[in-house]
């Protein structure tokens, strides 16, 4: 769909182990980026995740040393600044896309007052079901506002252009985004595929809930790399930095 737009943008910055991303003994610490996207519909503005909240940011003195783990944030990269800084008003977003329910992909959920919220029905129940905070935590999913829960594939717009659709094995509900742009279809991937390493090696995280599925997962994502889709991997910092950001990707 030539009207389609996607703008990229960096909500905060996560650090852990490589072992975190794929399997290996490493211990090196890798800085990545979380990423979100405007996608701009002539039916609506939506968003594929929002990235960290704000209660993740650090002051001054205690910033992130270059082998600590954690998230950091500072005010100016919070979803709704990064819209506002193009001048999208965070009150006009029609959906919000959460791929899941992890903090680093739905904090940016509270500052998107009107939107509906799509996710995977399993995903949903899984979050709600979890007492552990440091996978789920309420402060960061749970705003009021109304949830579309869907169930495999979802059609967004109804025209084929921006299609939700499973990709599991990280979590029990991830999904990713497929798009139709004017150079080709691009896959939003999420967690389900971390780095291009990920798809390379069909590597699977030791953390992942269910090593299988995220296999099948890699398997069909890397058959669609080949036959021409671009994958926008979920935290790799070398293909993020050749991501244009806050402006129209096709």
């Amino acid at each position: 769909m030539s009207d389609l737009k996607l703008f990229a943008f960096t909500c905060g910055m996560f650090q852990s182990t490589a072992s975190f991303f794929v399997e290996t003994d490493s211990d090196e610490i890798i800085r990545s980026p979380v990423p979100a996207y405007l996608i701009d519909h002539p039916k609506g503005l939506a968003l594929f995740d929002t990235g960290l909240n704000v209660r993740f940011r650090r002051a001054a003195d205690a910033k992130l040393g270059l082998n600590e783990q954690g998230f950091d944030i500072d005010e100016g990269a919070e979803i709704a600044a990064r819209l506002r800084a193009i001048g999208v008003d965070p009150g006009a977003i029609r959906w919000i896309i959460n791929s899941h329910l992890h903090a680093d992909h739905c904090g940016g959920n509270a500052s998107i007052p009107n939107a509906t919220v799509v996710i995977q029905s399993r995903e949903l129940a899984a979050a709600r079901a979890c007492e552990i905070p440091m996978l789920y935590d309420r402060r960061d999913y749970d705003h009021g506002h109304p949830i579309l829960a869907i169930d495999g594939e979802h059609d967004l717009y109804g025209d084929g252009s921006v299609i939700l659709f499973p990709t599991l094995g990280h979590t029990p509900g991830h999904q990713s985004v497929k798009l139709r742009l004017a150079k080709g279809e691009v896959v939003l991937a999420a967690d389900c595929c971390y780095l291009a390493r990920s798809l390379d090696e069909l590597a699977v995280p030791a953390l992942n809930l269910d090593r299988e599925a995220s296999l099948g997962t890699l398997k069909k994502l890397r058959e669609m790399r080949e036959t021409g889709t671009r994958i926008f991997y979920g935290h790799d910092r070398a293909f993020w930095e050749k991501v244009p950001q806050a402006k129209a990707l096709s």
